[in-house]
């Protein structure tokens, strides 16, 4: 028997409630138990053992009903796509999903499975509808970060994900997509042209989901954020509501010991609460530059320098626009800036931050700044 039938067999017949998914909540306990997943299916034929206590009486009755021989269709239609099944057992299986409990026991590859394993990762995340603030941030730190060699990790999805990957291509470096959906669907479909690029730059998206899969999808995006908080090695939160996806995937990333760091936002952004409240209670690291994600992960600053893009103040707020126009080489307090632009200090301070972090000002001893 070709041992990737039992993997398929057991990944779809193990899930928890989605007879298609590679996530069995107590996948970790299960291989403990049975490494390989033949020797699972014989004693259940056999029956002169008792099956593993952690398995429901659900999933057991599916592995009953079912054997590995039903899964050659789906694993030569894979063949065939040029689709990669990756299991547990495999070199090329992702080291740091290991991690997880409920690692999954099939995971579908499309492009360059060898960007998985052997490198340095970074996740980068946020809202799908971001401020033009966000979306220039997470482009240019993703950006930094890949021509330093970081393989970004991200889910594919609009807004912030899209940057991080746009970023990775632009650098010719590797990164890393998870989907929440079958392989074979590109999610959102105007993001096909990207996720090409993705394959054909060396990079991999992967997948819990086989090719065809049509049922729910309620929960299989949440499902995949534990993906990209695992294959990361630090986090990164561009912009984020109080409530929303992104904080789930943080929560799997504090839980799986990985560092956080997180991009300050205005405090008259509703889409900056998130990120902001993070940064409040000590959750997360502030991310105003490259380098302070590199640090986390051992890399030097040498490796880190790229040319700066060119300065555009229409990328930034009303409030940014109108700091930097009284800025000036020489350091200036925040309350000469206050009384230059004419705002409060609360706008000001985050004007300044805007700008420090768009590469619009730089910041001086004392809270002190002038224009780069």
């Amino acid at each position: 028997m070709d041992k990737t039938l039992a993997w398929l067999w057991l990944a779809c017949r193990s899930g928890r409630g989605n007879p298609a998914a590679g996530a069995c909540q107590y996948a970790q306990e299960l291989l403990t138990l049975y490494p390989d997943p033949v020797e699972l299916y014989d004693a259940l034929r056999a029956g002169t053992e008792a099956p593993p206590a952690c398995l429901t009486p659900h999933a057991l009755a599916q592995l009953r009903d079912t054997t590995p021989f039903d899964y050659e269709e789906r694993l030569d239609h894979c063949l065939l796509s040029g689709i990669d099944v990756l299991t547990p057992d495999e070199g090329a299986y992702p080291d740091r999903l290991r991690d997880l409990p409920d690692l999954p026991l099939a995971l579908y590859v499309t492009g360059d499975i060898a960007c998985l394993n052997g490198r340095r990762y970074a996740g980068m995340v946020g809202t799908r509808r971001p401020s033009t603030y966000g979306r220039q941030a997470a482009f240019d730190l993703s950006l930094a970060m890949a021509r330093a060699g970081v393989v970004l990790v991200s889910g594919l999805a609009d807004g912030l994900d899209s940057e991080a990957h746009r970023a990775a291509v632009q650098a010719d470096v590797p990164t890393v997509a998870f989907l929440g959906t079958a392989i074979d669907k590109t999610y959102p479909a105007s993001n096909a042209k990207l996720r090409t690029a993705i394959e054909k730059g060396g990079g991999a998206v992967c997948s819990e989901y086989p090719p065809g899969y049509s049922g729910r999808t309620t929960g299989t995006f949440l499902a995949r954020n534990r993906l990209i908080a695992a294959q990361s090695e630090a986090l990164c939160v561009a912009e984020a509501r109080t409530r929303s996806g992104t904080l789930n995937t943080v929560g799997h990333a504090e839980r799986l010991g990985r560092p956080v760091l997180a991009v300050p936002g205005s405090i008259y952004s509703a889409l900056s609460e998130g990120t902001n409240e993070l940064l409040r209670t000590h959750r997360a690291e502030p991310l105003c530059k490259a380098a302070d994600a590199l640090d986390i992960l051992g890399i030097g600053a040498e490796t880190a320098a790229p040319a700066q893009q060119r300065f555009d103040p229409a990328t930034v707020s009303a409030d940014a626009q109108a700091v930097y126009a009284v800025l000036k080489p020489t350091p200036q307090s925040i309350d000469a800036l206050c009384a230059a632009a004419s705002l409060p200090a609360g706008r000001v301070l985050a004007a300044c931050t805007e700008l420090e972090l768009m590469g619009g000002a730089q910041a001086q001893p004392g809270r002190r700044y002038i224009a780069v």
